[in-house]
């Protein structure tokens, strides 16, 4: 990863609903209007996933709104986007989705150098005593940080 990294959007249901298995980056392809309303950060990730078709990898659900200044020509805000990934990546991903009942979905997008990147996951769902406890471990953790503040002053 390069120092010149600067997000853009994150999922951040993804990490309360799911599990995440593997990470991995993905190049998107975009229109000219998406890349600008993308960088000036009208893009939605909260109900988006990755399906596979024909060899491919898609962004569904993403929502990009639509950059003012374009005059005429918007884009269609939830459009279907191709990921950018090799061949390999993408079989292997489809596999364990296929086999194992797993998910893949976006985590962040985010500009490396003057390109856009989406991070995908492979996730499975949390179950409802997964996401209880989550919450537990959170509230204990951000409550001995505030007692470790504390005592320091």
């Amino acid at each position: 990863m390069s120092d010149d990294r600067r997000v853009l959007a994150t999922n951040r249901k993804a990490r309360h609903v799911y599990h995440i298995l593997e990470k991995e980056t993905a190049g998107i392809e975009l229109l000219g209007t998406e890349v600008k309303a993308i960088r000036d950060g009208r893009i939605n990730l909260k109900e988006a996933y990755v399906s596979f078709a024909g060899g491919e990898a898609f962004l569904v659900g993403c929502h990009v709104g639509a950059y003012e200044a374009a005059g005429y020509a918007h884009h269609d805000p939830v459009r279907r986007r191709r990921l950018l990934l090799q061949k390999r990546e993408i079989e292997r991903l489809a596999s364990k989705v296929h086999e194992k009942g797993l998910t893949v979905v976006p985590l962040s997008a985010f500009l490396e150098g003057n390109w856009i990147k989406i991070e995908i996951a492979l996730v499975r769902g949390k179950q409802l005593h997964d996401k209880r406890e989550t919450l537990r471990q959170r509230t204990l953790d951000r409550e001995a940080e505030q007692a470790i503040k504390d005592r320091s002053r």
